[in-house]
């Protein structure tokens, strides 16, 4: 049925540019996508030919301004990022898409408010339920049309997250198996990660 319903679905999602992107990580290629059902401009780094490929190694990554940009400590946003472009780097192919969920999927205003409740004392979960959010908002339908506009047989997908793989499951992709991709915690983040692993499900 989920295979049913997904070649039914119309892709939201048009490749408009690609160009090539030497990077610090190694020789990549870049993809700029548009997006119809929220206006959002989305892209994704690749290595290799990944055309019908099976078992791709594939990084779903969604924005986090204060880790990816700001190196904020929160969060090992920044440290999965770079650890899963160094590793797509080194191999003959993969790819890393870079989804606009920032916060979760609650912005950049909730989530520095929902840091606010957590300097109060709240966990990360407890913050997004007092700002009347559930714990994460992301949706992976856009991230599936960008991987089947990318022509990717099926994915190995580097993430700790099994909500990531249901996800593209139900988008109608086919996910061979998750690659562990855990970082190192610090101090100011092991509560955060712990979180994340009691109380959302990751494998950490």
């Amino acid at each position: 049925m989920i295979e049913e319903n997904a070649a039914e679905r119309s892709s939201t999602i048009t490749r408009s540019a690609s160009a090539q992107m030497p990077s610090r990580f190694g020789d990549f290629r870049i993809y700029a996508f548009q997006c119809t059902s929220d206006g959002q401009e989305y892209g994704a780094v690749v290595k290799g030919d990944i055309t019908n490929g099976t078992g791709v190694p594939v990084r779903l990554h969604s924005e986090c301004f204060t880790g990816d940009l700001m190196g904020s400590l929160r969060c090992d946003c920044r440290d999965q990022l770079e650890a899963a472009l160094e590793y797509i780097g080194s191999i003959e192919c993969g790819a890393v898409v870079y989804l606009r969920q920032e916060g979760r999927g609650i912005g950049l205003v909730n989530k520095v408010r929902a840091y606010a409740l957590q300097d109060g004392g709240l966990d990360t979960v407890e913050a997004n339920h007092a700002l009347g959010f559930p714990d994460d908002l992301r949706q992976y339908n856009i991230a599936a049309d960008i991987l089947r506009e990318l022509e990717v047989g099926s994915v190995r997908l580097i993430s700790n997250n099994p909500n990531k793989r249901d996800g593209l499951l139900a988008a109608g992709i086919t996910v061979d198996s998750l690659i562990p991709h855990r970082m190192t915690p610090n101090s100011h983040n092991a509560s955060y990660l712990m979180t994340k692993k009691i109380k959302s499900g990751h494998l950490l």
